[in-house]
C-alpha cells in the first residue's frame, strides 16, 4: 500500500539529512534552532488551515529538535543550566499546545529561537 506523503516533507527530510552529514557542531546547533522555528511556523500554519496531521508532525519535529539541542548542552558550561531550562520550558509549552493550541505562545517561542539563532550566527566562532 502506498503511503500518502507530502512531497515537500520528503524534500525537507533529504535537505536536512544532507546538511547534518556535512555539519560541524556549531552548524548542527544552528540547524536545530532552524528546525524549532520552522516547525513552529508549520504548526501554526497547519492549525490555521485545520490540518491536524501536519500540525502534529510539526510539533513533534520541534520537540525532537529541542531534545537534540538539550542533549548537546554541557551542563558545566557557564550558560549550560540556563540553556537546559530554556529548552525544557519550550518543550513543555509545545507539548501543552498539543491539547490546547495557542498560536500566540508558539509564535513567541519561535521568535525567541530566531533571535537566539541570529545572535549565535553573529558571534565569532569559538
Amino acid at each position: 500500500m502506498l503511503l500518502n506523503r507530502d512531497p515537500s516533507e520528503a524534500y525537507r527530510r533529504v535537505d536536512f539529512d544532507a546538511r547534518v552529514k556535512g555539519a560541524d557542531s556549531r552548524q548542527l546547533v544552528d540547524l536545530c534552532l532552524e528546525q524549532v522555528a520552522g516547525s513552529l511556523s508549520r504548526a501554526i500554519h497547519a492549525a490555521g488551515t485545520g490540518d491536524n496531521g501536519s500540525k502534529s508532525r510539526a510539533l513533534t519535529r520541534a520537540v525532537s529538535a529541542l531534545t537534540a539541542l538539550e542533549m548537546g548542552v554541557d551542563p558545566n558550561a557557564p550558560t549550560g543550566t540556563a540553556l537546559i531550562q530554556l529548552y525544557q520550558s519550550a518543550r513543555t509549552t509545545i507539548l501543552d499546545n498539543v491539547l490546547t493550541f495557542n498560536p500566540t505562545q508558539l509564535a513567541q517561542i519561535r521568535a525567541d529561537f530566531i533571535e537566539i539563532r541570529q545572535a549565535m550566527m553573529g558571534a565569532p566562532p569559538p
